[in-house]
């Protein structure tokens, strides 16, 4: 099957927009030779006179006004689809689609997407929660958020600055009548809220002070897999909580929880915002990496 190039049907159309072979030439940036011969050759292929040709004008043929009259809105959508790529390469729009865990999701959801959406309101941002790790590129994400020590190593990674902990708490009700534990061992003898994993696995709660490293199995009355759950079984008392310090940070301030064990929750990996090395890429996609970069250097008003 004979594969035939925009430029000679382009041609075609203009010599009908233009009237002549050489004021199409002249449209299109060709010589009348090259836009001749480009025409030439698609007769040739497809076997069958488009035009009519005469010293002084050109015609179509009956041949010639089906075959305008099928390619002409096909390549006007092909014109449209181009125009609307170019358009994203000067204007943010279009779709992001960010992957990311939920607890990076909720860290940076105010202070970046949704400030990036206040400035850019012709973008769509796709964002998905999981806990699985994911190939970002083969699943056809633009970006994606993780702890600095899960991003791959092939790619480029913003690290958004943002100083991370675990945060152990219970609600104030809880304490009454009970003491509050010292080391990391005593929370084995108190009712907690067990975390289960993506993979359906028991999460083991990690502490560290002074070197000395500790993961615990925890029990409980319940078990969750969800962070908003389990706040809300914490500040109720049910138990004592393991959480993202962000995600529970106003309640401890405001005196819903109290913290315990916070010597043993040292800093953890920051977040890192993250993508394979893209040429072309879009408006859209190179004004939310700048926006990283200010949220990652406090330049947000937000922060």
């Amino acid at each position: 099957m004979t594969r035939h190039s925009l430029i000679e049907l382009e041609a075609v159309l203009a010599i009908v927009r233009c009237g002549s072979f050489r004021a199409a030439a002249l449209e299109l940036g060709m010589s009348t030779t090259a836009i001749s011969n480009a025409v030439a050759k698609l007769e040739r292929e497809l076997a069958v006179r488009l035009f009519n040709r005469t010293t002084r004008s050109v015609s179509l043929t009956y041949a010639g006004r089906i075959f305008v009259a099928q390619i002409k809105p096909a390549f006007e959508g092909i014109q449209k689809a181009m125009d609307t790529a170019r358009s994203q390469q000067e204007m943010p729009s279009g779709t992001l689609r960010i992957n990311a865990f939920a607890t990076a999701a909720r860290e940076i959801m105010a202070p970046l997407i949704l400030t990036y959406l206040q400035r850019y309101p012709q973008v769509h941002i796709d964002l998905v929660t999981e806990g699985r790790l994911v190939d970002v590129v083969a699943a056809g994400f633009d970006l994606g958020v993780r702890s600095k020590d899960l991003v791959p190593s092939d790619a480029i990674a913003i690290p958004l600055g943002q100083m991370r902990r675990m945060a152990v708490a219970a609600s104030p009700a809880f304490f009454e009548g009970r003491a509050i534990p010292n080391v990391p061992q005593e929370l084995l003898a108190y009712p907690c809220v067990r975390i289960r994993l993506p993979n359906s696995a028991l999460f083991r709660w990690r502490f560290e002070k002074g070197g000395e490293e500790l993961q615990l199995d925890v029990e409980g009355p319940i078990t969750l897999d969800e962070a908003s759950l389990a706040r809300i079984a914490v500040i109720n008392g049910v138990g004592i909580g393991y959480f993202m310090e962000a995600d529970v940070r106003e309640d401890i301030a405001a005196g819903r929880l109290i913290r315990i064990l916070e010597d043993w929750t040292p800093p953890l990996a920051p977040l890192c915002l993250y993508y394979s090395n893209r040429r072309n890429s879009s408006a859209a996609f190179q004004a939310f990496i700048a926006l990283a970069r200010d949220f990652a250097a406090g330049r947000l008003a937000q922060l």
